[in-house]
């Protein structure tokens, strides 16, 4: 939890800082200017692998369908771009 207005500040603009520890401390008392500018403190279920595993093929009899475009990391702001255009159809996917 201490780490989370140091997350805060690091982020940009409409940035994100995911939670993903079972045990976490506490979040500090912290200045809303932290949270300005859109970005956004998110906390994701703790699942195991052997879970992940499971869900996939559930998904895929329910029909859910993914749609990634995948960009190398360099054209990041090509990927912003496309997305804030719409031209993005599902998710971006940054590779180093």
């Amino acid at each position: 939890g201490e780490l989370v207005p140091a997350a805060l500040r690091a982020v940009c603009k409409g940035g994100r800082v995911v939670c993903g520890g079972i045990h976490m401390s506490d979040i500090p008392s912290m200045p809303y200017e932290l949270l300005w500018q859109e970005r956004e403190v998110l906390s994701v279920a703790n699942l195991t692998r052997s879970d992940a595993k499971e869900f996939f093929p559930i998904a895929q009899q329910a029909g859910v369908h993914t749609y990634t475009t995948t960009y190398r990391l360099e054209d990041a702001n090509q990927a912003l771009d496309d997305l804030r255009t719409g031209r993005l159809n599902g998710a971006a996917v940054l590779q180093p």
